[in-house]
């Protein structure tokens, strides 16, 4: 009798032990599945990651590019800042700016005697000469209109303006030859002139 208790204790043990078996098996498989999901998940991670960095420095390094040509496009501005400032400083101290310009005027061909042709050649060189001093001193408004018609350019108009009193101006040397005059003038002017 003692042996079969001994024999029916040791069948249940090993019975237990087959069941804890079973299941450790079943957790280890579980575990090894979970394992290589989390497993994938890093590797993809790691891949998004790599991808991120390097798309970081693509918008680094165009952003970079961006800041150089904005800081040399900012450094070119300064520059011509400082030289208008430069230019209105030297007319703000009381010194005076020299401007000279050629004008040029044609003779028509129906004038009536060498003297008349003379006199209307001087008189178109004398009001370019005043025009190119008003461009040099005031500047040009320019107007352009352009007309497409079936992506072709039918009409192309530009025309350009000029306001300006020019006050003082004198004629250094005048020319005539072979029916054209020029003019050369001249002119100084001061900040109060400039100003107006």
């Amino acid at each position: 009798m003692r042996y079969s208790i001994l024999l029916a204790l040791l069948l249940s043990v090993s019975s237990l032990f087959g069941a804890d078996k079973a299941a450790n098996t079943n957790s280890i498989e579980q575990t090894n599945a979970e394992l290589a999901t989390v497993r994938a998940a890093a590797t993809q991670a790691r891949e998004e990651a790599a991808l991120a960095t390097i798309e970081a420095a693509k918008a680094k390094e165009s952003s970079r590019k961006a800041i150089d040509e904005l800081t040399q496009v900012k450094a070119q501005k300064e520059e011509e800042l400082a030289s208008m400032a430069a230019e209105e400083q030297l007319l703000k101290q009381n010194r005076s700016m020299h401007i000279s310009v050629i004008g040029q005027g044609v003779a028509p061909m129906n004038t009536a005697s060498p003297a008349q042709a003379y006199a209307l050649a001087k008189r178109a060189a004398i009001a370019d000469a005043y025009r190119a001093i008003a461009e040099k001193v005031k500047g040009v408004r320019v107007d352009g209109q352009d007309t497409v018609k079936n992506m072709m350019m039918q009409k192309s108009t530009i025309r350009t303006y000029v306001q300006a009193m020019v006050k003082n101006a004198n004629i250094v040397e005048t020319t005539f030859k072979e029916g054209l005059c020029e003019v050369e003038m001249e002119i100084v002017i001061s900040h109060s002139d400039f100003a107006q």
